[in-house]
């Protein structure tokens, strides 16, 4: 059973790029099963940072290939940018270490164009997108009008395509928002050709691929983006991403079976974090979500890789990483930046949510009674030392061992492992 997939526990976020770069320097595959351009995944080597939106991290370990699955949605421009900055970086990506699967969805111009405007048309109840086409990329799959990936292996139809596609979102933008046409169209739709013409040697059957080296008994990670309670059906929807970010979406992602799967990670930060509008219980305006979210300074900090957006911050909330463990069926858990709780007095985790008088320690489905929550804290106590230096369990102080301790009784799952710093090497194994 050598199939690992990586979930993200609370909103994305969680420091999925980092642990799919300590899990790739053991695998032979580490495949993308859902989501675009949406997701940022953040690495650090040494002195470098690797910031990452469509490729997988395993593309640092050049033992890995690493391929882009039929659940992804492809935005060919930036997918080119990518592959450039790596080079920048020494990250020489070919068609050996990076294949695209021919089933993944094209993000068009349109798709992007699209997103801003039904964000504007929804004005203070809007979903907070990165504005990227993910949703609209994603609409027309499921309307069976999309772009596959496949027909970049003909680039002069290809182009027919964007071109027509472009036409149809000017009609739309136009008729129903009232807004102009996308400018620069031929440009567009040339940069697009161009791409395809450079992409055309990525793309292959994934599918595969990836059924072949599990046969083979070899290792494949599956790596996903954005997090549980961003999941089109099991997410606090509307404020949700257009895919399935959990388990399960690796499957039909990616396209094999679970007698295949022997692990399933939850990643998960020591305290909550959200990008975007919707419901955040435990979310601290004032000083303590200013203190966990840093100044900006340090790429640490908690401000978000694809969009540069300040992050909402708050207590850690465990009503929804055993939520996300359910669903996902979780085996283990890793959690980052234990470190940044020390200097904290004491420190607040959520153990059941008060709805109107009502206690409940289960994750509400209803949105509005999800706004009336009221989170019921526990109290632990907190820590002074630094813990970037940590590399066992016994060495981190008494305090900061109780927390995971508790984490793991509420979650019913264990932690595996603990990030004390952005860098690769700085996470204590248990």
């Amino acid at each position: 059973m050598p199939a690992t997939i990586l979930v993200g526990a609370q909103w994305g976020d969680e420091g999925k790029g980092r642990i799919a770069d300590w899990l790739a320097a053991q695998a032979d595959i580490v495949a993308r099963f859902a989501g675009g351009d949406n997701a940022g995944h953040t690495v650090r080597v040494g002195d470098d940072t690797f910031k990452l939106h469509l490729i997988p991290s395993g593309i640092l370990h050049e033992r890995a290939r690493c391929i882009l699955g039929p659940g992804t949605v492809v935005n060919p421009l930036t997918l080119l940018r990518e592959i450039e900055d790596l080079a920048r970086g020494g990250i020489i990506v070919t068609p050996e270490r990076l294949v695209i699967d021919p089933r993944a969805h094209i993000i068009t111009p349109a798709h992007i164009a699209l997103d801003g405007a039904n964000e504007r048309a929804l004005g203070a109840e809007k979903i907070g997108t990165t504005n990227r086409g993910i949703g609209p990329a994603y609409s027309s799959k499921a309307a069976r009008t999309g772009i596959r990936a496949g027909e970049m292996l003909d680039a002069e139809r290809f182009g027919d395509r964007i071109q027509k596609a472009i036409a149809e979102g000017d009609h739309v933008l136009q008729s129903i928002h009232g807004l102009a046409p996308i400018d620069n169209a031929d440009a567009k739709t040339a940069s697009y050709v161009d791409a395809a013409r450079r992409l055309a040697g990525y793309v292959a059957d994934g599918v595969l691929l990836i059924g072949e080296a599990l046969e083979a008994g070899k290792r494949v990670l599956c790596e996903g983006a954005q997090g549980t309670l961003l999941d089109l059906d099991h997410g606090w929807y509307p404020f949700v991403t257009s895919s399935s970010p959990i388990a399960g979406g690796a499957l039909t992602g990616l396209g094999f079976g679970p007698r295949y799967v022997d692990r399933v990670i939850g990643a998960a930060k020591a305290f909550s974090t959200r990008v975007g509008s919707g419901p955040f219980p435990t979310e601290q305006d004032g000083a303590v979500g200013d203190r966990l979210r840093g100044t900006g300074a340090n790429p640490w900090d908690e401000f978000g890789t694809t969009t540069g957006r300040a992050r909402r911050c708050g207590w850690l909330d465990l009503v929804i990483l055993r939520y996300a463990a359910r669903i996902s069926g979780f085996t283990e858990l890793i959690l980052n930046k234990l470190d940044v709780l020390s200097g904290f007095d004491e420190l607040q985790i959520a153990v059941a949510y008060d709805i109107d008088g009502q206690r409940t320690a289960n994750l509400p489905y209803d949105l509005d009674a999800i706004s009336h929550a009221v989170p019921v804290y526990e109290t632990l106590p907190g820590w002074n030392d630094d813990l970037t230096n940590a590399r066992t369990f016994d060495a981190l102080p008494e305090a900061a061992r109780a927390y995971i301790q508790r984490v793991e009784a509420f979650v019913g799952v264990p932690v595996s492992a603990i990030g004390v710093g952005p860098a690769r090497d700085q996470v204590v194994l248990r």
